[in-house]
């Protein structure tokens, strides 16, 4: 099959995503983040949701919070330093389940990348809960005089449950406790399979009535890769039969959009160089699904080669993200991650 250039995206308006918030700018998942991405034009945020040893949904990319917090310079938590098998792999670190809320209250985020971002807000913000950011939110939609959506992420979700921590019921009461998530838009994410059919079983069916403004994202990794879930009960599905048409039609009957890695929508060429896009832009559209691929970031170093400005790869290149941007919305992607979303603004509105 010919893959053309210029594929149409199936939404009637490109989204904005703020990645963690504006993460490029400031501290993932703060608060700071969350805001700088509203102020700078995202359409939706994103909290990724991890567990508390007392059941309170908060927000981290990871339950592992040695990188993301100065919870290594508090003696106090320094024997909670373990060792756990996360998803299959052995992490070494200090987690959220080891943790009360009151006591992840007491750390302050840092910046999750400092060799190549600013660390000028280290020790400034706490770990925000659900909650909070619903409400900050909220707030923050009636200041801008526009609906800002929310899509969170349940990160681990088989790992939370096997804990006794399930996020997905809690996940739709925190939802529904609030108006605000009772009318915005709201996506849910999961890279694992079964929570997305049983969200789906709780919320009806697509585009029905009842939950009309939640819609549910089915994440996908590397091609080998499994999902968690999956691969604990001894199936054979990999993502890379998850993005075959078949497999497209599947993800069709409990969800509404797949977020693929930005490469498989356009591969690099071996020279680092945007390639030619693949047939999954074409293929999740003729199965109904929408695209939302991650993740844009600005630096070099995380750029293909041919929008490159320099050779230093931590240099912030504004010019070169939003052009690599516009090759993926020729390709027609409804929506995208994005670290700035400042940049990701300025590509969809010049295609206007």
């Amino acid at each position: 099959m010919t893959i053309h250039a210029t594929e149409q995206p199936l939404a009637p308006k490109v989204l904005v995503i703020g990645h963690r918030g504006a993460s490029a700018l400031r501290p993932e998942h703060t608060l700071a983040s969350y805001g700088k991405a509203i102020a700078d034009g995202a359409d939706f945020i994103e909290p990724d949701l991890v567990m508390t040893k007392d059941g309170v949904m908060v927000a981290r990319h990871e339950n592992e919070i040695g990188g993301t917090t100065d919870v290594a310079s508090h003696p106090e938590f320094a024997a909670r330093k373990t060792t756990k098998v996360v998803d299959g792999h052995a992490v070494t670190g200090w987690f959220t389940e080891d943790f009360t809320l009151a006591e992840l209250k007491t750390l302050r985020a840092r910046e999750r990348l400092p060799q190549l971002r600013s660390t000028q807000y280290d020790g400034e913000f706490q770990i925000p809960t659900l909650d909070e950011i619903i409400d900050f939110v909220a707030a923050e939609s009636a200041v801008v005089g526009r609906p800002v959506g929310i899509i969170p992420e349940i990160k681990h979700g088989s790992y939370f449950q096997k804990l006794g921590l399930p996020m997905e019921d809690k996940l739709l009461a925190v939802l529904a406790a609030h108006s605000y998530t009772r009318t915005a838009p709201v996506e849910i994410q999961s890279f694992e399979i079964a929570n997305l059919k049983y969200l789906r079983s709780k919320l009806g069916a697509k585009h029905g009535d009842a939950h009309a403004n939640i819609r549910l994202l089915q994440l996908l990794g590397d091609a080998h890769e499994q999902p968690y879930d999956v691969s604990v009960a001894g199936g054979k599905l990999d993502y890379a039969q998850m993005m075959t048409p078949d497999g497209l039609r599947a993800i069709a009957a409990y969800a509404d959009a797949i977020g693929p890695n930005v490469r498989a929508i356009i591969p690099l060429q071996a020279d680092g160089a945007l390639g030619k896009p693949s047939a999954l832009v074409h293929d999740a559209h003729q199965a109904g699904l929408e695209l939302h691929p991650y993740t844009f970031r600005p630096e070099n170093y995380f750029l293909a080669k041919n929008f490159w400005q320099g050779s230093d790869p931590h240099r912030f290149n504004q010019a070169g993200s939003v052009a690599e941007i516009s090759a993926y919305l020729d390709a027609g992607i409804d929506a995208f991650f994005t670290d700035d979303p400042a940049l990701g603004r300025e590509a969809v509105d010049r295609r206007r």
